[in-house]
């Protein structure tokens, strides 16, 4: 077919030019880069459970560094998802919690287990079938 075909061409979409949010800007890029950040979403999936200190949450997550763990944490109180609370005793006691907005975003980290969860096998299945069909990636 012709590129002049208009037929065609009012069948191609068009990328909305102003992204996922239409033309605001929703902050989906910064949640996104929290969210790709594997050891955000462990330390929110901690602390959901509860009130942390900062040894306790490094024992939870394995593989986290204290280095690691320590830039998480500050990247998350920064974001205004977690609380950061010390205590006047030598030596100090850190405690870190979920802020209500950091409890909204557990929330949806929970959804989206849940729904990996309930898709994981249909997901094997359907990567199994394209690679027997296909070169694996």
């Amino acid at each position: 077919m012709s590129a002049t075909n208009t037929a065609v061409r009012s069948q191609v979409a068009v990328p909305d030019p102003h992204g996922p949010c239409g033309d605001d800007d929703c902050g989906i890029r910064d949640v996104l880069d929290r969210l790709g950040d594997k050891w955000s979403v462990l330390v929110v999936v901690e602390l959901e459970k509860g009130v942390r200190r900062f040894r306790e949450l490094e024992r939870a997550i394995p593989g986290i560094s204290q280095r690691m763990l320590t830039l998480t944490t500050k990247r998350l109180w920064r974001d205004g998802l977690v609380e950061r609370t010390v205590h006047p005793t030598i030596p100090p006691q850190v405690e870190y919690r979920l802020t209500p907005m950091g409890r909204s975003l557990a929330g949806v980290i929970t959804g989206l287990a849940d729904w990996s969860r309930e898709h994981k096998d249909a997901i094997a299945t359907a990567r199994a079938d394209w690679d027997a069909e296909h070169e694996p990636l």
